[in-house]
């Protein structure tokens, strides 16, 4: 603003007061001053609009709206972080220090056991991470790495306990979020109890698909399922003869998702 200011004051001085090097160094700074502007407000509008998206993946719009003044605390804490694949986010046994909101790409949560490490969960754009360790004040029980380059919005440890004490609404939306995470977990373990293993892998593809494509290798799908590899692939093999999936490196391609559902209801 001094820039702006005296470049105006600058400008309407009589041509023979000032010489022509002033007027371009003060023209100079007044587009620099400009740029500096336009850039804050870029950033601005682009950190408004994560914090919208960011609102509409938390909870329930329809039964907790949010204010403007919600939206501009979102605005004002995210941090976008873009992680390579195989980076770390999270690790095993350490106090998370920031949550994550899973904004393009994909994480994957793993455990290690005896057999090694073993994936158990997948976070796609929308999905949440670290919040309920934040909230329940305990390590992390799990690793957390980028499966692809993954963009992530933050929210660090101090900001979101801030959000939730200053924000009413956005604390009740979180709270559903937890709630309906908590939901989904529970729904999956029970249907996927008991059931033949053709049908717990067509209910994997049909939860993990994007644009009808899975983008896991076969490995992590038969680790989500606690099973071997060699016997996701003959169920898979199988589904490709019968016209519902095509099968390609690390990745299936869903082709007939109506009959993949009607195997999940067979049971």
């Amino acid at each position: 603003m001094d820039a702006v200011l005296t470049y105006v004051e600058a400008t309407h001085v009589p041509p023979t007061s000032r010489s022509v090097t002033s007027v371009t160094l003060l023209t100079i700074a007044f587009e620099e001053t400009c740029r500096r502007s336009m850039r804050i407000r870029q950033e601005q509008s682009a950190s408004f609009r994560d914090a919208l998206w960011v609102s509409r993946c938390v909870g329930h719009a329809e039964t907790t709206p949010l204010r403007l003044e919600d939206v501009e605390g979102l605005a004002r804490f995210i941090e976008v972080r873009t992680l390579v694949a195989g980076e770390p986010l999270q690790r095993l046994g350490e106090v998370p220090t920031a949550v994550c909101i899973v904004r393009e790409g994909c994480l994957e949560i793993a455990v290690h056991g005896s057999g090694g490490r073993m994936v158990i969960q997948t976070l796609r754009a929308g999905d949440i991470d670290g919040d309920i360790q934040i909230l329940l004040g305990m390590p992390m029980p799990y690793e957390t790495r980028a499966n692809t380059e993954t963009t992530c919005l933050m929210l660090s440890r101090s900001h979101f306990e801030e959000l939730l004490a200053t924000h009413p609404q956005v604390s009740r939306r979180w709270l559903t979020s937890v709630s309906q995470r908590l939901a989904r977990s529970h729904s999956r373990l029970t249907s996927l109890l008991g059931q033949p293993l053709e049908t717990q892998v067509a209910q994997l593809l049909l939860e993990e698909r994007v644009d009808d494509v899975v983008s896991l290798p076969q490995t992590t799908v038969a680790a989500l399922l606690g099973v071997r590899r060699p016997s996701v692939n003959r169920v898979l093999r199988k589904f490709a003869r019968g016209g519902l999936v095509e099968i390609s490196y690390g990745r299936v391609q869903i082709l007939d998702a109506a009959a993949l559902a009607g195997i999940t209801t067979e049971q």
